[in-house]
Formats: C-alpha cells, structure tokens, sequence
C-alpha cells in the first residue's frame, strides 16, 4: 500500500484531464459542423479537435486507466465490492465513448460527418451522465439502484429533447 495515495491523487488528476476531453470535444463538433461553410473556422476547430484528443484526452485516458489499475492492484479487495464493479462497467462505456470522439473526429477531419449540431450537443450529454454515477458510487461505495435508473431516465429525457428540438 505504499504510495497508495499519491497514486489515488494521480488517479483523480488523470480522471479530471480526461473528462475535459469528454466534455469539450462534443461541443467542438457542435462548433465544427455548424459553421462548415467556412473553412477558415472550421481548419481553426479541427486543430482545436486534434490537440485536446491527442495531448491531452488520450494521454489523461490511458493515465487514468493505468493508474486505476494499478490502485486495484495494490488493493483487490476493491473488487469484491459491487459498487467498483458499477463503476468499472460505467467506465467500459465511457472508454468506448471515448473512442466514439476519436471516430467522429476523424470523420470530421474529412469533411464527410453526417451529423449535425444538435445531435452533437445531446451527444455532449452523455459524459454528464457517466461523470455522476462514478461519483456516487464512488462516494456511497454502493449503487444506489433507483438513483441510478432515475438519472438515466433524466438524462435519456434531456437527449431526446434536445434531439427533437425544432432548430
């Protein structure tokens, strides 16, 4: 257990550096698709879009993950509690919505995204959602069932409205 935490702090930094990622990059895109008419604006983004994906998100992903291990490591009795089993799940889905950024971005770098701005920003929802439930489980160190759902449920309802609003 030596250094356990400095590395738990180490962990918490590389969760904040790669959430800035998560929340950032979307409302780029929003940026991105909604002005690509002007290609001077939209080169200015797709650097933007590069930069925090490659110097700062990916880098702060793999942090995060390594140093999350390595405190599992030091201590595995982490995982026979079932809210580290929810947050690992969570975790699951916010590296594959991580890497849903990266595809988008690469597809926006070519001019050829089909998405629009809307789509975008209730896309920018999701990390909120991820964000919440790592720290309550985290904090209660238990999964707080109907918590859960209703969050989800809150966050389905917010998407849908910003997906059906009339632009």
């Amino acid at each position: 257990m030596d250094y356990y935490y400095e590395i738990l702090a180490f962990h918490i930094i590389a969760v904040l550096s790669w959430m800035s990622l998560l929340f950032y990059m979307p409302r780029l895109f929003v940026y991105h698709v909604e002005n690509d008419d002007k290609k001077d604006f939209t080169d200015i983004v797709k650097v933007q879009e590069d930069k925090i994906y490659r110097i700062i998100g990916f880098p702060a992903k793999i942090a995060t993950i390594l140093s999350g291990g390595w405190l599992i490591y030091l201590n595995p009795s982490l995982l026979e509690q079932e809210w580290m089993i929810a947050k690992l799940l969570v975790l699951v889905l916010m590296i594959a919505y991580s890497f849903s950024l990266e595809s988008f971005r690469k597809i926006l770098q070519k001019d050829e995204c089909k998405k629009n701005g809307q789509f975008f920003r209730a896309y920018n929802e999701v990390p909120t959602l991820f964000a919440i439930l790592i720290v309550v489980f985290v904090i209660t160190k238990s999964v707080p069932v109907y918590f859960s759902i209703g969050i989800t449920l809150f966050f389905s309802f917010v998407i849908y409205k910003i997906l059906t609003l009339k632009e």
